[in-house]
């Protein structure tokens, strides 16, 4: 009996460390099936012109409806104009359609639609679908891992609407734009698994783009964070994030993001 426990124990503690849990992007997989997750996003970004900190607390909620599919809620807070307000909201679902799975070695590839809404202020032209802009994005996320490295990219179209009575102030043609990531990330800690209560560490370095459609005009950035998961349930991330291309103006491009995740699994 106590080898069929072990035995389980490490089919268990596979399937939680091949769940590629990037900080800037989402994975081709799914957070486990009939689970909850819930997030608190912190983001603290430098304004360029005006030398302050943007500060956005996201909360987000997150469901595992079935092993190919997620769904992610988000609800938006800023001090952008000047004071700490609710500024909107989003929805992002990722659908999980192809998969070859093998030991320690699997690749994925998932497509993803996210529709989010903001009252705020339209400050740029470049388009932030995660607590500046509204809209719709639609785009397709692949993912590789072999042993304790994972690879993933990914690229999607968007389209940006008004914000409430804000109107979209850089023309029409500049509504669109195209996302590219590209992301990898590695286990560091434990070097050996004998507990799904040992602490986790992943390093990561993540490559993210835009391109409006209207005027070419892009931007490229890199991040790197660090992940500790504790108990193979709570997760915390750091991470920096900077320009590396700037044709494309954002008000606040550089910055740190702080997240903490709890997740539930097994829930029915």
């Amino acid at each position: 009996m106590k080898k069929l426990w072990i035995i389980l124990l490490v089919f268990y503690v596979h399937e939680l460390k091949a769940q590629e849990l990037f900080v800037y992007t989402e994975p081709a997989s799914n957070m486990a099936a009939k689970s909850i997750g819930f997030r608190l996003n912190n983001f603290f970004m430098k304004e360029i012109q005006a030398g302050r900190i943007n500060y956005n607390l996201i909360p987000e909620l997150m469901w595992g409806v079935s092993k190919n599919i997620m769904v992610h809620a988000e609800a938006f807070t800023g001090n952008h104009e000047g004071r700490f307000v609710a500024e909107g909201g989003s929805i992002y679902l990722k659908y999980r359609f192809f998969s070859i799975d093998e030991v320690h070695n699997h690749f994925r590839v998932a497509a993803y639609g996210r529709y989010s809404f903001n009252n705020s202020s339209i400050q740029q032209p470049a388009i932030d679908f995660f607590g500046n802009s509204s809209g719709y994005e639609g785009g397709l996320v692949a993912t590789k891992l072999i042993n304790k490295v994972a690879v993933s990219a990914s690229s999607s179209l968007l389209f940006a609407t008004d914000n409430g009575h804000q109107k979209f102030l850089y023309g029409d043609r500049n509504r669109s734009a195209i996302n590219y990531t590209l992301s990898a990330g590695k286990l560091l800690l434990p070097k050996i698994y004998t507990s799904y209560q040992q602490l986790n560490m992943n390093f990561m370095v993540e490559f993210l783009g835009q391109t409006t459609a209207g005027n070419g005009h892009t931007y490229f950035d890199a991040a790197a964070a660090v992940q500790f998961i504790v108990n193979s349930r709570m997760r915390f991330d750091i991470g920096y994030r900077a320009p590396l291309v700037t044709t494309l103006y954002r008000v606040a491009p550089r910055g740190f993001i702080f997240r903490l995740e709890y997740n539930i699994f097994n829930l029915y």
